[in-house]
């Protein structure tokens, strides 16, 4: 059904970017001497189908690089330190965008250089206090689509409730309905929250006034069409207050409709913009993971859409468009039972698909005919995980990102009926570890949750241990909590691993990859049972003789680490120790000190910081920090402003407080990710020599 035409992408606006030129990048443009374990990753190909822009941290930094596909030859674009974290190669050539992060913080920026790194300029994110990134190119290069986030303008500062000592055990009623999960739950807020729209996509204070989740003002989300030449100017596409997760995915042959992903973490939905007046045409849910959900047809008559409406997987979808933009018809193209399509990718003409499917955490892939009715070709992967596909010309070739156990990230070249191939530029398999260090394979493990809930998980044995002795086993939580756990490669891991220690990564709930039931299955009150499933995990490895019960750890990173400081106060006798990093220590807090679109989203998967101050303050790990009994090391970027280091600081006070080990290692220039070189080995050793010391070998 077509959405109402009075529903516009629109909000409050934001001052249009204007491009800032800059000097070209300092160093030469030859190749530095690589890292032994370097990794390339998320490429965008010229045209031609002959080189590919990527990101590769050869240097130490996650930096900007173009190489030829079938050949070694490969070029430094810019040799400045700021991490770089997407790139997208302009379909007429001529431009290379990318986004960057300065410092290493949480506030990005778009930037634009020419192939042979002339030309640099900052496209977007330019003022002090916005960030921005990116969007699609317009399919005749003309313009890239921008995501500008700022800050609530002065004189509506943000009103911050202060921290509540009293952390207590009661939590108020919940929202009729939000813990129901029955398949597609029922979120946070009811309906009508955070949507878009004049007047729309506000929160609601007690007192009826409009506002973020703090009670002050929502923050601005506005995404243009930019010319980096800077001669035309910037056209806006679509605004949106709160939750920064609005995307420009494509733009249609005639620039008559833009295809828009917005909305809050569990809640995002495909939007047909009709780009003359901003009116929302068609409205469809698609769910989290990769932003580029999809493409329209030549004639714009159909939309292909990742998505997963009113199903537990998602889909490869066909919505049929009228001439205004509205659907008219809906029917499933591709699917798989028990399996999301997790990343979808266009050959230049559109008429052919690349697929691939997530089963059971590994990648299966294979390519489709979008004008026939030809069985879909399945399409080897020399690894187990592929985290981006991009097309290669007109040949009909991809290039893709795979990831897996035996190999660092790579960019590899598919042709049309050959086996894939590794351009001469990517880290090969044998440097993965250190000489006489083979990499582990993991294995999947499918623990059963206290309540009956089948969980997921992929299980790293350390080299040379007797297969029927119980090891000392290192828990690891990924963050998210949408994320899931890969069996790709993970230095940390085998830092771990080389100390004679095992690791277990599980899927609790909340994860992605087990259906849209099992990622809502943490909301409201549920997020208790997921502080239990990593207790119900370790038991799962002691009960199989894998692990020593005696010298069980727990560690994770973000949410991890949230998941990290619960499980320790909640199963206070199960673990010797634990190292937090970047996670979340007390709820209220967090939402008073992140970014404010952050807070909208966390909002709609956590709780109401006003509404739910009371469940907010009973799932802290701070309200039970008296139960804390072990040594904690917590770790921390210096400049994440999405979990911000007090977090960290203030769960390791309390600690040294009762008279426990507690350490706190701050990472400089990190935000939330740590992307440099020499910061994540420090991590990393830092990390296993605290699990080495408190769990011997």
């Amino acid at each position: 059904m077509a959405a109402d035409a009075r529903d516009r992408v629109s909000g409050p606006m934001s001052a249009a970017p204007v491009p800032v030129p800059l000097a070209d990048a300092a160093g030469a443009r030859d190749t530095p001497r690589p890292l032994v374990a370097h990794g390339c990753w998320y490429p965008s190909v010229d045209p031609t189908g002959e080189w590919v822009a990527f990101i590769c941290d050869r240097t130490g930094v996650p930096q900007l690089w173009t190489g030829a596909v079938n050949g070694p030859e490969i070029h430094l674009l810019d040799a400045d330190p700021d991490p770089v974290t997407e790139v997208a190669w302009s379909p007429d050539g001529r431009w290379i965008a990318y986004t960057v992060a300065p410092g290493g913080g949480e506030h990005t920026r778009v930037l634009c250089v020419r192939p042979d790194g002339t030309g640099r300029r900052i496209v977007a994110g330019a003022d002090a206090g916005s960030s921005a990134y990116l969007g699609c190119w317009t399919r005749d290069g003309s313009a890239v689509a921008v995501t500008v986030a700022e800050p609530p303008p002065a004189g509506l500062a943000l009103r911050r409730e202060p921290a509540v000592p009293d952390h207590g055990t009661a939590f108020a009623d919940l929202p009729p309905g939000w813990a129901e999960r029955d398949g597609p739950a029922t979120l946070l807020g009811g309906a009508g929250h955070g949507e878009v729209g004049p007047g729309l996509g506000e929160d609601v204070r007690p007192d009826g006034g409009g506002s973020g989740p703090d009670g002050g003002a929502p923050d601005r989300l506005t995404a243009y069409l930019v010319d980096p030449d800077g001669l035309g100017s910037p056209v806006l596409v679509a605004a949106e207050s709160g939750a920064a997760t609005l995307r420009v995915c494509d733009v249609g042959e005639d620039g008559r409709f833009a295809l828009v992903r917005r909305g809050p973490r569990g809640r995002r939905e495909a939007v047909v913009v009709r780009t003359a007046d901003l009116a929302a045409r068609s409205v469809l849910r698609v769910g989290d993971g990769d932003p580029w959900i999809g493409r329209f047809s030549g004639d714009g008559r159909t939309l292909w859409l990742r998505s997963d409406h009113e199903r537990q997987f998602a889909a490869l979808l066909a919505a049929s468009l009228d001439e205004d933009g509205g659907r008219v018809g809906l029917s499933v193209v591709a699917e798989r039972e028990g399996s999301d399509l997790e990343l979808l990718a266009f050959a230049e003409d559109g008429r052919t698909a690349a697929l691939a499917w997530n089963v059971r955490g590994a990648s299966e892939l294979e390519t489709l005919s979008l004008a026939t009715a030809a069985r879909p070709r399945e399409v080897p992967l020399p690894h187990e995980v592929v985290t981006r596909i991009t097309r290669a010309g007109p040949g009909g070739g991809m290039v893709l990102s795979l990831s897996g156990s035996q190999r660092r990230p790579g960019v590899w070249w598919a042709s049309p009926g050959a086996l894939s191939t590794r351009t001469p530029w990517s880290s090969r398999d044998e440097d993965a570890v250190p000489p006489g260090r083979p990499p582990v394979r993991p294995v999947p493990l499918r623990p059963v949750a206290r309540d009956g809930l089948h969980l997921g998980g992929w299980y790293y044995r350390a080299p040379g241990r007797d297969a029927g002795r119980p090891a000392p086993c290192v828990i690891h939580l990924h963050g998210g909590p949408e994320e899931q756990e890969r069996p790709v490669f993970d230095p940390l891991y085998h830092e771990l691993l080389g100390r004679g220690l095992d690791v277990f990564a599980p899927d609790v709930r909340g994860s992605s990859g087990w259906g849209r039931s099992f990622v809502d299955a943490d909301l409201g009150t549920g997020r208790f049972a997921a502080i239990d499933d990593v207790a119900d995990c370790a038991a799962h490895v002691v009960l199989d003789g894998l692990a020593d019960p005696t010298r069980l750890a727990v560690m994770g990173r973000s949410y991890g680490g949230y998941l990290t400081m619960a499980s320790l106060v909640w199963h206070p006798e199960l673990f010797r120790t634990g190292v937090a990093v970047c996670g979340m220590s007390d709820l209220a807090t967090f939402f008073a000190g992140t970014e404010p679109w952050i807070a909208e989203s966390a909002a709609h998967k956590y709780g109401h910081p006003v509404r739910d101050r009371e469940l907010l303050r009973a799932l802290s790990p701070m309200s039970r920090v008296d139960e804390l009994r072990v040594p904690l090391l917590a770790v921390h970027g210096e400049h994440d402003t999405n979990v911000p280091p007090g977090e960290s600081e203030q769960m390791v006070r309390a600690a040294r407080e009762r008279g426990l080990p507690a350490e706190m290692l701050t990472l400089r220039d990190e935000g939330h990710e740590f992307r440099r070189a020499d910061n994540r080995r420090l991590f990393r050793r830092a990390a296993a020599d605290w699990m080495q010391r408190h769990l011997g070998r």
